[in-house]
């Protein structure tokens, strides 16, 4: 069940504020803010408390190397900026006016003023901060108001009416806008938005006029496109500057279409921040766009590890087994390999096979040659990953995906979204010392985990629901017994050990994996659920040892699992309901709708409001 919006009581924060902000003798100032104009930017020094009165504002995360990507909106009647300017700390997101906007700004020293004779204030505002910080959300909220515009011929109405569906389903009150509320007064808009959770706009793409009014109306923009064809020369999407990415895309495609395409096309035209493949007509990819919506998509994310990481196919066995389904999945190294199978729609029996085919059947890394540049040639790495992946394009495949490589030009992680697929895994499992690096656009790249083996950060990039993480990074992983009494040569070569490789290899490998305490630390704080598996007796090089590492990974899965009070999709909403002593079983009584004529569920007709 879904938490209803609550009535705030007399003594919240935002009643304290209010008088605050609503008293005469402070200094707060008011000023007004057009849709896409920033309030502040990541690293201005903070002076003033600021309270949205109207509209709604964008918060984005900077992230080293990436562009800005949306946390989430500030509503009506929450502060913002707190945090910065009560710590004396420069400002660590940046704030932009999603539509036209009024603020209220209450300089720090008038602020400190008025706490000194309303501490109360400071209480709610303690709060507040303490649950942001816990949650890490930089005083956003999840959006509630989503704008769907289409981009082909034929109408998306049915579609987004399935999407609104599902939102219901998950005990959420919905409601879809379409072009009959062009003529509404803004104060009608603002009543719906209030009276339910969510709220989704519909534009079909004969109707430009009210596509560009949903497009400066709401929290985060879709475009729903066709696969098969070339998009069209003009969309009225909202460019926000500053790399702000607010338009998603979605590519729906007919049934008798397989798999997505042409993706690569649509993403030259729309840059946009995220993307979804979706069948037309398919009430599963439907409910998958709406935990998108509500935020209880789930994400997985499998670090790296070399032959230890086949536990990570056990954990997607355990999750499928458990009903968990998967919205996004990401990796590095051979975390990727892993997640690309439940990424490409492979079922846990051809995740299997495939991976046993081409890794415990194939001996990966036993093209030996001289260490000039590598330990292998990685030709059968490279010929394994071409029978698996083909010509596949990341952004091409069903479900959303990334693998993480290091670019060691740059010094930062390479996120792969998009392009060969297999191109991006060679790039990933590349291990210095034992795998020729990749070199891509000029760029050189290697093992992921040389930088990032558990790159759950990138995945709180896409994907605002639940974190599912599966972590190899600490364990064992090097026999001391194969270091401390090297095999002779001759002893080596005919034992078939030299199949996965020199024990250097291992050393290499190992190397290449250790990540620091407080980056793993980081890490595993952005999962809402973390899984320990703990191969024993399995050498990072193993790629032999199969079954008792994929059981282990199992087994540490359905432990997880047994911990869990309620679904995965919940569990983060749970949690931060938790964490400021609300109850998400127990709603609130609704907040009373605004109407709409019989027969019309969820779609409203508005009466032109009277001046």
């Amino acid at each position: 069940m879904a938490p209803r919006r609550q009535t705030p009581r007399p003594d919240t924060l935002e009643a304290a504020l209010a008088r605050v902000f609503d008293d005469r003798n402070t200094k707060a100032s008011w000023f007004a803010l057009t849709g896409g104009e920033p309030l502040f930017t990541a690293g201005e020094e903070a002076d003033s408390l600021y309270l949205l009165r109207s509209g709604r504002l964008g918060v984005f995360r900077r992230e080293e190397g990436q562009l800005p990507h949306f946390v989430g909106v500030v509503r009506p009647g929450e502060p913002v900026g707190e945090m910065a300017l009560i710590a004396g700390t420069p400002h660590t997101a940046d704030v932009v006016a999603l539509r036209d906007s009024e603020i209220l700004a209450l300089p720090r020293e008038a602020f400190f003023d008025a706490v000194k004779t309303q501490p109360d204030v400071m209480i709610e505002l303690s709060r507040l901060m303490l649950h942001r910080a816990r949650e890490r959300t930089t005083g956003a909220t999840e959006p509630s108001v989503f704008g769907f515009i289409s981009a082909r011929h034929r109408p998306i109405r049915a579609f987004v009416e399935r999407v609104a569906a599902a939102i219901e389903a998950q005990g959420s009150t919905c409601q879809v806008i379409d072009h009959s509320a062009l003529s509404s007064a803004s104060e009608w808009f603002s009543r719906v938005e209030d009276s339910h959770d969510y709220v989704l706009y519909v534009a079909e793409q004969d109707e430009p006029n009210w596509a560009s009014l949903c497009a400066r109306q709401v929290d985060r923009l879709f475009i729903v496109g066709n696969a098969l064809t070339a998009p069209p020369r003009s969309i009225p999407t909202r460019d926000l500057g500053g790399g702000h990415q607010f338009t998603d895309l979605i590519l729906l495609r007919d049934p008798r279409m397989p798999r997505p395409a042409n993706t690569a096309v649509w993403l030259d035209a729309l840059e946009p921040g995220r993307w979804f493949h979706a069948t037309e007509g398919d009430a599963a990819d439907a409910e998958r766009i709406a935990r998108v919506v509500t935020g209880t998509s789930v994400g997985l994310v499998l670090s790296g590890g070399g032959a230890r990481a086949y536990a990570h196919i056990g954990v997607v066995r355990a999750l499928h087994e458990a009903g968990v389904t998967l919205d996004f999945l990401g990796g590095s190294s051979m975390g990727a390999v892993v997640a690309a199978g439940p990424a490409l729609g492979w079922s846990d029996d051809e995740l299997d096979a495939r991976i046993r085919k081409a890794f415990v059947k194939s001996d990966p890394l036993s093209d030996l040659a001289l260490p000039i540049v590598a330990m292998t040639r990685a030709r059968k790495v490279a010929g394994l990953l071409n029978d698996a992946y083909g010509e596949i394009d990341i952004a091409d495949m069903p479900l959303p995906f990334f693998a993480v490589s290091s670019n060691l030009t740059t010094g930062r992680i390479e996120v792969h979204r998009r392009g060969l697929l297999r191109r991006a895994m060679r790039a990933s499992i590349s291990i210095p010392g034992v795998m020729p690096p990749v070199v891509m656009d000029g760029q050189v790249l290697v093992d992921g985990a040389v930088i990032k083996n558990f790159p759950t950060d990138v995945m709180r990039q896409l994907n605002s629901g639940p974190i599912i993480g599966s972590d190899m990074s600490q364990t064992r992983g090097v026999d001391p017994s194969g270091l401390e009494n090297p095999p002779s040569w001759w002893k080596w070569i005919l034992s078939g050990a030299w199949k996965a490789g020199p024990p250097i290899v291992s050393i290499l490998m190992r190397s290449a994996t250790i990540t620091t305490d407080a980056e793993l630390e980081r890490s595993r704080e952005d999962t809402d659920l973390l899984i320990l598996p703990q191969p024993t007796g399995a050498d990072i090089r193993d790629w032999k040892i199969y079954d008792p590492v994929v059981a282990a990974g199992h087994a540490a899965a359905a432990a997880a699992l047994a911990t869990l009070d309620g679904p995965i999709p919940t569990l983060r909403k749970r949690r931060a309901a938790a964490l400021v002593g609300d109850d998400v079983s127990s709603p609130e009584p609704e907040a009373e709708a605004v109407p709409a004529p019989t027969g019309k569920r969820r779609a409203l007709f508005p009466v032109k409001a009277k001046a």
